[in-house]
């Protein structure tokens, strides 16, 4: 699944008038990049969620000729935006079945091996999150078998973990999150048993769940990521790739 239906408010203004899957790097869109990455790697059966624009990323996708040897489905999120938890539960009639599925960010740029992402899922997990050692204000906290135990704000202070279990992060390994995880399928129904509905983060999610489900974090060596978030990082992306 790939997410795409954010309203690129920090790429503005190219998204005053388009989506942020469609912004172009190297003369082609973002969502082009992340669905040659996907196929070449071996996804085959790929759902795209839209909101902003909604209706120019559909366009996009069925006018495409390169996309050919791709089963693409859209997740139509045009009446509300859900976050990407809300996203994921909206599209579970596409995904619920298929026992696991990669979850890509639609603005992520990367060199990350995305079958030995999916091979490497451990059979156990409920999900598998690609996280890295790189600068940031906000960390995943895991133990030492890469067990997710909860997420600090380093700026603020906050420490956030299971319910009546908060993590010591002085005891933890902390590490910045990609945008792309494997999740199993097993996953939905926990969003029922949550209380979970409507528009809510995939991230606070896992937060509340990895105190009684095993939830990994994996660590790619040599991985190069960026996140095409902003209008100034599209000179860097276009050097990237």
């Amino acid at each position: 699944m790939v997410f795409a239906a954010g309203l690129g408010t920090r790429l503005r203004p190219l998204t005053d008038s388009m989506p942020k899957a469609l912004v172009p790097v190297g003369g082609k869109p973002l969502l082009w990049h992340v669905l040659r990455r996907l196929e070449a790697s071996g996804y085959g059966d790929i759902v795209v969620n839209v909101h902003h624009f909604g209706e120019q990323i559909i366009d996009y996708l069925r006018g495409n000729e390169e996309f050919k040897g791709l089963n693409v489905s859209v997740s139509d999120e045009r009446s509300a935006l859900l976050d990407t938890g809300g996203g994921l539960l909206h599209a579970e009639p596409l995904l619920k079945g298929c026992g696991k599925f990669l979850v890509h960010n639609v603005d992520i740029l990367s060199n990350a091996d995305l079958d030995a992402m999916w091979q490497g899922a451990r059979p156990d997990a409920l999900a598998t999150l690609l996280v890295s050692d790189r600068p940031t204000s906000r960390y995943l906290l895991f133990d030492d078998d890469m067990r997710l135990r909860g997420w600090t704000n380093v700026t603020t202070g906050e420490v956030r973990g299971p319910e009546g279990d908060l993590p010591d992060p002085s005891r933890c390994i902390a590490m910045a999150f990609s945008g792309i995880h494997v999740i199993s399928d097993e996953i939905f129904p926990l969003f029922r048993e949550y209380g979970l509905g409507g528009a809510f983060p995939i991230m606070d999610f896992y937060i509340r769940a990895c105190g009684r489900y095993p939830i990994y974090g994996v660590v790619q060596p040599g991985l190069k990521l960026l996140d095409v978030g902003k209008t100034a990082s599209l000179v860097e992306a276009e050097k990237f790739i």
